[in-house]
């Protein structure tokens, strides 16, 4: 009776600590690619947004609110002269394609209104707030807003941003939001700009969120072109994407989770193939 006492207590406690089978982990093709078409509509969507604050980012520091925007919206008349102009106060509301002429910044085709209003401008910091109605370039379209903050110390700006934007060519709809700091690239914001924060979005596909690592970009690519995002899916896979530039026109990405890795071309017109 001892005998049976004990062999029924060992296999209750073999049986009980077995471990549970995992779930699959395992990163898919289709994961990987929806992953990279995931990141390219929301990098798109960063660019044209940047894009568009960087224009606005000529004035003195220290003036007057009004007279910022009034200095804001004399640079944007040189740059784009397509865009009708009004001043009320400090703030400035531009429409694109307005007027015949120009209406190309940053390697972006403008359309659609961009309002810009100036907060606070003086010597330790400078708050400028924006909103976007149908802003686009023909790629993706963005509605939405974002409070610009710079610190002029470390030569930098955090963009902190509530939007929707939508895939111009099939009217995919993606709504997020984000907290990124933003720095010159080597050659100067001519060029581009490095990324390090959060971006988060929801769409018919679920919730994904983004961490942004270093990343670099230039106006013309629709992702970076160095650095790597970390992006946990709406299946709770966290996955790494990374970037490396093969051409002028193509940049690889590689998605891995694990031991296992896909490979992507993505060029400058948002095509993605595997590699």
């Amino acid at each position: 009776m001892r005998y049976r006492a004990l062999v029924g207590l060992v296999l209750s406690v073999v049986l009980g600590g077995c471990p549970k089978q995992k779930e699959d982990e395992s990163l898919t093709f289709a994961e990987a690619q929806q992953a990279v078409e995931e990141s390219t509509l929301s990098s798109q969507a960063e660019s044209l947004q940047s894009a568009s604050v960087e224009i606005t980012t000529s004035f003195t520091i220290g003036q007057a609110v009004q007279n910022a925007a009034k200095e804001i919206g004399d640079f944007v008349a040189t740059q784009l002269p397509c865009a009708e102009i009004t001043l009320a106060d400090a703030t400035l509301t531009v429409t694109y394609g307005a007027k015949s002429g120009n209406c190309v910044y940053k390697g972006h085709t403008f359309s659609g209104s961009h309002s810009i209003h100036v907060q606070k401008n003086d010597e330790a910091q400078v708050l400028v707030h924006h909103e976007w109605k149908d802003l686009s370039n023909g790629r993706v379209k963005l509605n939405g807003t974002a409070d610009v903050t710079w610190d002029f110390e470390a030569k930098s700006r955090q963009v902190v941003h509530s939007v929707k934007w939508t895939r111009v060519n099939d009217g995919f709809t993606v709504t997020g939001e984000g907290d990124r700091t933003q720095t010159p690239l080597a050659g100067g914001v001519v060029e581009g700009i490095e990324v390090n924060g959060t971006r988060s979005w929801s769409s018919s596909r679920g919730q994904w969120d983004l961490t942004i690592d270093g990343v670099q970009m230039r106006w013309v690519d629709p992702v970076p072109q160095a650095g790597s995002y970390t992006l946990l899916t709406p299946k709770k896979k966290t996955l790494s994407l990374s970037f490396e530039r093969v051409d002028d026109d193509t940049i690889k990405v590689t998605v891995a989770n694990g031991k296992r890795s896909f490979n992507f071309d993505v060029t400058k017109v948002g095509n993605i193939k595997s590699s």
